[in-house]
């Protein structure tokens, strides 16, 4: 019995097996084919689970996000700007300075990193959104899309920062409201007077002006008032910022009309320690220094020539250094003021050695003539040391008085006049006595040393107040 039944067994084996082969043949991968869609929509999760949850989240994935479809921009003329053919269409601008790079006196222009950002609203870009949050793109569909054509006016050079992408923000909002930002550093113009340099203060300003939209078509205006210019903690080494001050305006072109312009105004003191180091201090020293030659002998022609030449010297490289760093401008500067007033003094004091060399090689020479030379006298020899007659070299006592003329009496009276005080009123009152005062000057040219040393100490003092008190 047992036998007849595994035999029947075996009979319904041998008649199912052809359908079972079939049937895996015409479906042999419905399962593989199913995990695959769901591995290659999910992520496996601990050991091989898949997150659902995942899956509805990662929403890049389905086309209803792609932005040229989210944002229709196909179904949109982008070329033209928001609401065209009604009225002017708004546009915020608040302005983020990080720095002030640099600031060229001989250029007269400067150069900034900012952060500009526009503010306006496109309808065609409004989207639905359950959770009214905003979308953020890049440089990529700035391109495909209408933006502000801002530019800033008198600018030399200028470029949007590229590393390691564009430095491009676009973000748009459901309503339709955009935020673009760009990071820029541009060069501008900036008009200098140095009239007052290097105790000056620079008015500077950066200006931003649509390119090819008037009043009519777009109107600029500053997006929080005073708040839309914010800036960092910017250090300069030769200028301190006092001030930045955003403004508004309009601009006139005869062809095209009536333009919104916006500025960025800032004032900029200079730092004067640096100029006071290499300007100022070094030429104080040397008109100091040409004083020295009045302590020196008058008969020292070497030593007072050699020192007088030596400061002029000086003052000449220290002005040409310092036109050098200046533009060449047709007016006169406060540190040109200083400069060539200090020039003025050093070669004054070159001048006044001429001037006592000069009397006391007539003045020794009138004694010469008023006394009779003895033949054993070599007047080449008595100047071939320093160019000058010396009284010392005769005995002037040992010779012979030549006879009184009424010319010598009176030269003599008139010395001695100007020695004692006068005993008659009557004196006071010549017409010659400044002529007498020169005269004994000339015969006394050691005394021209002794006033200078006065005179040009108290002159030069009188010189620098007058000049910090006009400019500092």
């Amino acid at each position: 019995m047992r036998l007849v039944l595994l035999a029947l067994r075996l009979m319904c084996m041998a008649w199912f097996w052809p359908v079972t082969q079939l049937n895996s043949s015409h479906f042999p991968n419905k399962r593989r084919h199913k995990e695959q869609y769901v591995g290659e929509t999910t992520k496996p999760k601990h050991g091989g689970r898949v997150d659902l949850k995942m899956k509805k989240l990662d929403s890049t994935k389905s086309w209803l996000i792609k932005s040229e479809q989210l944002l229709r921009i196909d179904d949109h003329d982008f070329a033209m700007r928001p609401g065209f053919g009604g009225s002017a269409l708004p546009v915020g601008i608040d302005v983020q300075v990080e720095s002030i790079d640099s600031i060229s006196e001989v250029n007269m222009d400067f150069t900034m990193t900012l952060y500009l950002r526009h503010y306006w609203q496109d309808d065609r870009l409004a989207f639905p959104s359950s959770s009214n949050k905003s979308r953020t793109f890049d440089a990529r569909l700035v391109k495909k899309i209408w933006v502000p054509d801002v530019f800033f006016v008198h600018s030399k050079r200028s470029f949007i920062h590229d590393t390691t992408m564009e430095n491009i923000m676009l973000r748009v909002y459901p309503d339709g409201n955009i935020l673009y930002s760009v990071r820029i550093t541009v060069t501008a113009l900036c008009s200098m007077d140095f009239s007052s340099f290097p105790l000056d203060t620079q008015n500077c300003s950066l200006e931003l002006e649509s390119y090819a939209y008037n009043e009519n078509d777009l109107m600029l205006y500053w997006k929080n008032g005073n708040d839309s210019l914010r800036t960092d903690e910017i250090v300069l080494s030769q200028f301190f910022i006092e001030d930045f001050q955003p403004s508004f305006g309009l601009a006139f072109y005869s062809s095209t009309g009536w333009y919104n312009r916006l500025y960025i105004n800032f004032i900029l003191r200079r730092h004067i320690f640096f100029f006071m180091l290499q300007t100022y201090f070094p030429t104080m020293l040397m008109v100091m220094l040409s004083w020295v030659s009045f302590w020196i002998d008058r008969r020292a022609v070497p030593a007072r020539v050699s020192l007088g030449i030596t400061t002029v010297l000086t003052m000449s490289t220290i002005i040409t250094g310092v036109s050098a760093s200046m533009p060449q401008v047709s007016y006169v500067k406060a540190v040109d003021i200083y400069l060539w007033a200090s020039f003025l003094f050093v070669f004054l004091s070159v001048i006044e050695y001429a001037a006592v060399n000069y009397f006391t090689t007539v003045e020794e020479m009138k004694k010469l003539k008023r006394a009779k030379i003895p033949n054993s006298y070599n007047a080449t020899e008595a100047m071939a040391f320093d160019g000058c007659f010396h009284d010392t070299d005769i005995d002037l006592t040992s010779l012979p008085e030549v006879a009184s003329t009424p010319n010598t009496e009176r030269n003599t009276q008139a010395r001695n006049s100007t020695v004692s005080a006068p005993t008659e009123g009557t004196r006071l009152r010549r017409k010659n006595l400044l002529k007498q005062h020169l005269s004994f000057i000339m015969s006394n040219s050691y005394m021209i040393d002794s006033y200078s040393r006065v005179i040009f100490p108290m002159a030069y003092l009188l010189f620098n107040i007058i000049y910090w008190s006009l400019y500092a």
